[in-house]
């Protein structure tokens, strides 16, 4: 009997040394991870001052969209063997600079395709991707702050084409206004002192203006894998209405594996010299109309191209 009120209380010593030691080693893991949990607030705070210092910001994203088929002996369709093909890309990137006392904003667009219908049948149509969407667009804005939302400002913009009529026409407005900056990521430029450049073959159409010109540009990468870019760009010429022009842009981006996703984009334009310039084109020299195609009497028709495929962000 003594031996076994021995047992138990060695027993229940050891169980309460235990007990007592568990807890008193929750108590240093509490001490630990409030520690850590200090610690990482601190981190995080310190990172938050270097995101804040003033520095470059660079960010692109880009879509491909490719379809491309074959025909041989199908008689439903009227090209019985035929073959037919559309690659397209498009290419958004930009890389700004935001200071205490001045920003330098610079943004490029690039949207640029082939296309191919070859008729196996015939020989007078081509056999090879032509070129179909041809879009280049680069923009540069330096501005001095007059305060966080307003700064004097300068804007350069360079439009043309580059797989065909390289330069032909090219578009430079080179400008100095006034820059608002509503929103984080949005800005307006307006520029009433700018000189639109325009470069030709065809003097007789194209010609350079004086005018004011006016940008708005919003450019957001949104949480979830989302890259969103509107720009808006348009040119009102001081010496004629038919010297004006716009283009608006729209490109989206969504990410979903390793920066692979879903790409969208849409571009609107109206420009009278380019719809007189192709209107001029299509002219049969041999039978030429009563009246050719002039400012007044050609149809300024909208603009419009679109592109969706696979999205990779960088």
């Amino acid at each position: 009997m003594k031996k076994l009120f021995v047992l138990l209380l060695v027993l229940g010593t050891a169980l309460g040394s235990f007990a007592q030691t568990e807890e008193e080693l929750k108590a240093q893991k509490a001490e630990k991870q409030t520690q850590i949990d200090a610690l990482t607030a601190e981190a995080n705070a310190i990172q938050a001052q270097i995101d804040a210092l003033p520095g470059w910001e660079t960010g692109a994203f880009g879509t491909i969209g490719a379809n491309i088929s074959g025909y041989n002996n199908w008689f439903s369709r009227g090209a019985v063997n035929n073959s037919t093909g559309n690659i397209g890309i498009t290419f958004n990137g930009y890389a700004n600079l935001d200071r205490e006392k001045d920003f330098w904003r610079n943004a490029l667009n690039m949207n640029i395709g082939w296309i191919k219908n070859d008729n196996k049948d015939i020989d007078t149509d081509s056999d090879s991707f032509d070129p179909s969407n041809d879009v280049f667009n680069i923009t540069s804005l330096y501005g001095r702050k007059l305060s966080p939302k307003f700064a004097i400002s300068g804007l350069a913009e360079y439009r043309t084409t580059l797989l065909d009529n390289f330069n032909d026409p090219g578009y430079l407005d080179i400008g100095v206004g006034a820059t608002w900056l509503p929103i984080e990521n949005m800005v307006v430029s307006i520029n009433p002192l700018n000189y639109n450049f325009v470069f030709s073959n065809n003097d007789a159409v194209f010609e350079s203006s004086m005018g004011a010109k006016i940008l708005v540009d919003y450019t957001k990468q949104i949480l979830g894998g989302v890259n969103f870019k509107s720009n808006f760009s348009t040119f009102q010429s001081y010496k004629s209405s038919n010297l004006s022009n716009w283009t608006w842009v729209n490109s989206f981006g969504y990410t979903f594996w390793k920066g692979i996703g879903l790409g969208f984009e849409f571009g609107l334009r109206q420009n009278k010299q380019e719809a007189l310039n192709y209107a001029l084109g299509q002219v049969d020299i041999t039978n030429p109309p009563a009246t050719l195609p002039n400012f007044d009497n050609v149809d300024n028709d909208l603009q419009t191209y679109w592109l969706f495929g696979l999205n990779y962000s960088f």
